[in-house]
């Protein structure tokens, strides 16, 4: 599926083959608003103007436009879980806001899979050393943990 983007708004882009229409709904938002046309061109146009008539008519109607992704949201975990990123925040000295806010950045900014990047310090590190009685230097390194 593709996605048309004006204003604060996204829409789906999406071909009917029974009925040969190109058509999309604005997303994210509890109101109901579609729009169709016979191209793909027409569609971003139709989709544009339904967003305007969106925004109109609830101005004509005195209640604010809808806006989509406030940026709250509601997360289903496991108790086990929740209370391990409670303890471990807490540790930290961050939100679970915080917390929850890197790891969803970490996810969207990666183009496949997850993608960590950790600082531990080296003397945190199981260091296998073959021969060698040289101690650690103390420094952090970069471990990049890729699943």
């Amino acid at each position: 599926m593709d996605i048309l983007k004006y204003k604060e708004y996204e829409g789906t882009a999406e071909i009917d083959l029974d009925r040969m229409v190109c058509r999309g709904k604005i997303l994210f938002i509890d109101d109901l608003v579609t729009y169709e046309a016979g191209t793909p061109q027409e569609l971003r146009k139709e989709f544009e103007a339904a967003v305007d008539d969106y925004i109109e008519t609830c101005a004509l109607l005195k209640r604010e436009p809808q806006k989509p992704l406030k940026g709250l949201f509601n997360v289903r975990i496991a108790p086990e879980l929740h209370r391990a990123l409670s303890l471990r925040a807490l540790k930290d000295d961050v939100s679970q806001n915080e917390v929850v806010s890197r790891a969803i950045d970490a996810y969207v900014c990666t183009h496949s899979g997850v993608s960590l990047t950790v600082n531990i310090p080296e003397s945190a590190l199981r260091v296998i050393t073959t021969g060698s009685s040289a101690p650690a230097q103390q420094h952090w390194e970069t471990v990049r943990v890729v699943h």
